[in-house]
């Protein structure tokens, strides 16, 4: 096995598999990486058996051959080195030569054969979507998902393909964690969902790397679902997560029915006053209260332990007095999540849910429990 590679495309494949390869694991195999050498193109493959990544990349390949090395000395050793081309030779016994320039480095490799096989995709169909549809989804639900690791169902994203109108579909996205629920809704122009319209919880990990598979913003994804993995193919890279088998619950009923009392607010605004109140916050006390009074919104934050903030912004507000409390994180996440300048806070009464929702943009809403304080 010998190739030739730029480094800087060896060093990029490498560092794209570092959110994958397992650091606590009992099979050291899963911290490396499987690299193949073919034909005209060099593939990168990593793997924790939940999440596989197959990359291929052009090269100049002197000898076809495979070998697995540890990706992290891997990506540190391209990091580090100085020159425009990395030369690559498998040796016997599984050793490997890397030289670029007058940089020499001498290390063992693990064969092969004893790295863990990834599901062939061959039989998934799938439908093209674009790709900065999806990373904006992912931005307006991420982080809403649950840590807690007993909530098996709530660890992900949940996404689905649901029918509208006969042959119009919306693609789906919802995450909870219990205390707050974020929706968001596309058109992702397609005639047929295969799989989709089925549901499926995508893991917090996997949502990570589909997050950076996407973040060029630019071009088209290829998604499909196929024996509780999802696929996703874009630019040569090909991203397989095992979905979470557990149901998601149903957050529709979750949604008020009623109406609420309702404020249009400036983001920018809203959202610096709201970073000032969590300078307060701690682990004990996040709570940020909101009073509404005519024209005016008073923001209260009191931490026992730090001290006390407060700030008045001025709004267009006539109707009734209004008081609530929320986890100041909450609110903060919710608004981030907003695109345009201007957002809706609606208020109910009591403990009853919040919503957040841009002022023009019908897509997303994220719903927030209040807190009391």
């Amino acid at each position: 096995m010998e190739f030739s590679v730029r480094r800087d495309v060896f060093l990029g494949g490498v560092q794209r598999t570092l959110g994958i390869v397992d650091r606590r694991t009992s099979m050291p195999v899963l911290n490396n990486v499987l690299i193949r050498a073919e034909s005209d193109r060099i593939r990168i493959v990593a793997t924790d058996r939940e999440i596989g990544l197959i990359a291929d990349y052009e090269a100049k390949v002197a000898r076809d051959g495979e070998i697995t090395l540890p990706a992290r000395k891997l990506h540190e050793m391209l990091r580090e080195i100085q020159g425009e081309e990395v030369h690559f030779r498998k040796e016997d016994s599984n050793w490997v030569i890397i030289n670029c320039g007058k940089v020499n480095f001498r290390v063992p490799g693990i064969p092969a054969e004893e790295f863990p096989k990834i599901m062939d995709d061959e039989e998934i169909g799938f439908i093209r979507v674009d790709g900065a549809m999806i990373g904006d989804m992912i931005k307006k639900t991420y982080f809403a998902m649950s840590a807690d690791e007993s909530r098996v169902n709530l660890n992900g994203v949940y996404m689905k393909a649901e029918e509208e109108q006969p042959g119009s579909f919306v693609l789906r996205m919802v995450a909870t964690d219990g205390h707050r629920l974020s929706i968001v809704g596309a058109d992702p122009k397609v005639e047929q969902v295969m799989e989709l319209d089925k549901g499926m919880i995508i893991p917090r990990k996997g949502i990570a790397e589909i997050r950076r598979l996407v973040e060029d913003k630019e071009g088209a994804v290829e998604l499909g679902v196929k024996k509780g993995m999802c696929v996703l193919k874009k630019d040569g890279i090909i991203l397989k997560v095992s979905l979470i088998d557990a149901e998601f619950p149903d957050y529709k009923r979750v949604i008020p029915k009623d109406k609420g009392t309702l404020v249009e607010l400036d983001r920018t605004q809203v959202l610096h006053a709201l970073r000032r109140m969590s300078v307060m916050a701690s682990e004990r006390y996040n709570g940020v209260r909101i009073k509404l009074f005519t024209d005016r919104m008073v923001f209260n934050s009191i931490n026992p332990d730090v001290g006390e903030a407060s700030e008045e912004v001025e709004i267009q507000y006539r109707e009734g007095d209004v008081e609530v409390g929320f986890n100041v994180r909450y609110l903060l996440e919710a608004i981030e999540a907003v695109d345009e300048e201007t957002f809706t806070l609606e208020i109910r009464s009591g403990l009853r849910p919040a919503i957040v929702k841009p002022a023009q943009d019908a897509g997303f809403m994220c719903i927030v429990m209040p807190l009391k304080i």
